[in-house]
């Protein structure tokens, strides 16, 4: 299936590793012109570096800003005034007790989360919209739906998404622009990953068993029991932002691996 992706400007933030790397090399696989994001100079190059390796002839791109801010953000769209395809990856997390989270905290978590997106959305989408083309997906999470107790902040951030999302899709009724989320599961990514680790050494136990504790304590009803993939995710972006696609828009799709019970 050809996506009709060739030649259009894809962003996605966030993206030096994880769901966000696999997604822009999913993009540029597609022929889309990616540009790469990071907070580090060091790791947006390392990411461009690699992802021109895998894939000789790509255009891509990279720009190190720290989009938890107001000046992050206009730094990046300073270099990047205007794009097709905008997937607000980034995001951060952390478990930490309800009665530990403190106003910083939540304050901190909403910027980068939530805000970040809705100001890079706000300044893309008016040239969508006149060019009456365009992509914006917000990877939020299926905490958006089932709120973690070990993690309250990071799920209402995730659900804030989902608000932005499709309040954002109902303002482009008739247009060929689309704002979708797309809602992973528990995903082996760098952050993901870090942690288990250091879970699995504390305890003197392999990597494997501290996944298949946390998937039949925290989320026993996934499906799958285990964790999905970047490269998984990045699929379903990638589709999304298709051509294709452009009878998805105000949606929030679930590639959790079956972790919330629902059928809708």
């Amino acid at each position: 299936m050809d996506l009709g992706l060739k030649g259009k400007r894809a962003l996605v933030t966030g993206s030096t590793a994880g769901i966000g790397l696999a997604t822009a090399r999913a993009l540029a696989a597609e022929g889309a012109h990616v540009t790469v994001n990071g907070r580090t100079q060091a790791r947006v190059d390392s990411a461009v570096a690699e992802l021109r390796c895998d894939l000789p002839g790509a255009t891509i791109t990279g720009i190190a800003a720290d989009l938890s801010s107001r000046e992050g953000c206009e730094t990046l769209v300073g270099q990047l005034p205007e794009i097709d395809v905008l997937v607000n990856n980034l995001g951060i997390f952390e478990p930490k007790s309800f009665e530990q989270i403190a106003d910083e905290d939540w304050l901190r978590f909403f910027e980068t989360n939530v805000l970040s997106g809705v100001r890079l959305s706000r300044h893309y989408v008016s040239g969508m919209r006149s060019r009456n083309w365009g992509r914006i997906v917000f990877v939020s999470s299926e905490s958006a739906l089932q709120i973690p107790a070990e993690m309250v902040h990071y799920g209402m951030t995730k659900t804030a998404q989902l608000a932005v999302a499709r309040g954002l899709a109902e303002t482009l009724v008739g247009t060929n622009v689309t704002v979708n989320s797309v809602l992973p599961g528990p995903t082996s990514s760098e952050g993901v990953g870090a942690i288990v680790a250091r879970m699995a050494a504390e305890r003197e136990v392999d990597i494997a068993t501290v996944e298949r504790e946390f998937l039949s304590t925290a989320r026993p009803s996934s499906l799958l029991q285990r964790f999905t993939k970047p490269a998984e995710i990045a699929a379903l972006i990638t589709y999304v932002c298709s051509t294709q696609a452009s009878a998805t828009t105000g949606a929030a799709l679930r590639a959790d691996g079956g972790v919330v019970r629902s059928v809708v």
